[in-house]
């Protein structure tokens, strides 16, 4: 997953979840967070910080930001849209009859449904939920970094499809380099934790989709 281009800013200040304070190359810019996450062992006011300008007709702000080196010298892409696009990528060469995002399933969304015919002429059906892992803790990655009873629902989903005969999976893409496990951050929000020990007891794989990062691409 590729950025058509790239500037490189440091980071001032964040006012709200959605927004930041940036500057590039001496003059102070308003940009679009792609994450709604906390990020706050990250976005460090004087931490370099990379930009994207999707050119979108209309924006009320010109760049968006998608990455930032982390005050250990770690490259972080955090970009929330990033996961999907790659595992997209991925999923279509693993070699599924049918890859469907954005799948209605229960009461959720499901980020992919896909199938696959058996060599007996059966369908197997594919439900994945994807995560991405920005938060890094003495080399393992932790989810989620804000309380995500969305991400509770999911995995409650995903138990349901398990139990209705789905190959139920829930892949972390890890949004940085050297780090190859995640681990469920129950101090922040123990729930999670709680759902995903139940939805492992019920059969619904997880996945570690590691990554190497660039100021302009993550590759799964």
């Amino acid at each position: 997953m590729k950025y058509d281009n790239i500037t490189r800013a440091t980071f001032l200040k964040r006012p709200n979840r959605f927004i930041a304070e940036v500057e590039i190359d001496g003059h102070q810019e308003t940009v679009h967070v792609k994450n709604t996450g906390r990020c706050k062992e990250l976005l460090i006011p004087g931490c370099e910080v990379w930009l994207t300008a999707p050119g979108t007709p209309g924006r009320k702000t010109k760049y968006d930001l998608v990455a930032v080196r982390k005050s250990n010298g770690l490259l972080i892409n955090i970009d929330s849209q990033a996961p999907n696009k790659v595992v997209k990528e991925w999923l279509q060469t693993q070699g599924y009859d049918r890859i469907v995002p954005e799948y209605t399933y229960g009461e959720s969304r499901i980020d992919f449904y896909m199938e696959r015919q058996t060599a007996g002429g059966d369908c197997r059906r594919f439900l994945m939920e994807v995560k991405g892992c920005t938060l890094e803790v003495g080399g393992i990655g932790y989810f989620p970094d804000a309380p995500t009873e969305r991400g509770v629902k999911h995995l409650r989903e995903l138990i349901k499809a398990r139990k209705e005969g789905y190959d139920a999976s829930l892949a972390f893409v890890i949004q940085m380099d050297g780090v190859k496990e995640v681990r469920p951050n129950i101090e922040t929000h123990p729930q999670f934790g709680e759902a995903l020990e139940e939805a492992k007891a019920a059969g619904v794989k997880i996945l570690f989709l590691t990554c190497h990062v660039e100021p302009d691409e993550l590759i799964l």
